[in-house]
């Protein structure tokens, strides 16, 4: 394995990039400062370099909040103002890095607060029951209970998110005050709607339901629960918060 040096000082590192993205983009996005340990943890298990999107991500940052905490993206992990869970421990990476293992599934890189979750393919998504190509972008859409491809790398994806474009990608699944209602919450929170996004009533009344702020592990975990029982298929691992 390499190790965090070989990592860390490289040539052409993207957080530089980032960072410009971030300010002149027309999403609001706020970087939250990363905790040491769990961003060396990440970053010794990934292997990946700061080169990268996510590697700088995983070492500079503790995370994203985009569009006022709506899209949660996972970084080193945060302790401010009720922390942001890092990469490894959002997809259970040993306590000690080994070569040898790797997120079974994909790896879970983002949620948002009504429970979709943002995931890189590993090696076989087939075989995880999950659509689209190795090293591709899929979401589990909270509305359908199903996993969906994005068509994009993880680099194309983060920078999709900091355009503003996700606006179209989420229309059905924002109501007219989602935004002061993200914004009021803790990073490790997320919004319980009811009846269900995935029910007959949401879908034809959004704007009527009924919200509050939950958990985020209880806006995952109920969801899971149901795709497991209703759904398509098993959803698979959809990360730890």
């Amino acid at each position: 394995m390499r190790d965090i040096d070989e990592l860390t000082c490289v040539d052409d590192p993207a957080w530089p990039e980032l960072q410009e993205m971030i300010a002149a983009g027309p999403a609001p996005v706020r970087v939250l400062p990363p905790a040491p340990e769990e961003a060396h943890r990440s970053l010794l298990q990934m292997q990946v370099t700061t080169r990268s999107t996510l590697g700088s991500l995983a070492w500079h940052t503790g995370g994203l909040l985009l569009d006022d905490g709506w899209v949660r993206v996972f970084g080193g992990g945060s302790s401010a103002d009720g922390g942001l869970p890092g990469l490894a421990r959002v997809n259970r990476f040993p306590s000690v890095p080994d070569p040898a293992w790797s997120p079974p599934a994909g790896l879970v890189v983002g949620h948002d607060v009504v429970g979709g979750v943002f995931a890189l393919n590993g090696g076989n998504p087939s075989a995880a029951g999950r659509p689209g190509a190795p090293g591709q972008m899929t979401y589990f859409a909270p509305d359908t209970l199903a996993w969906e491809a994005l068509d994009m790398g993880h680099s194309d994806w983060v920078l999709w998110m900091l355009s503003g474009r996700p606006d179209g990608f989420y229309e059905g699944l924002r109501w007219p005050t989602w935004r002061e209602e993200a914004a009021a919450l803790a990073p490790d929170q997320g919004i319980s709607v009811f009846p269900f996004l995935w029910s007959k009533e949401a879908h034809d009344d959004l704007a009527g339901t009924s919200r509050r702020p939950v958990p985020m592990r209880e806006v995952i975990g109920v969801a899971a629960d149901f795709a497991r029982r209703a759904g398509p298929l098993d959803p698979g691992f959809l990360g730890e918060v």
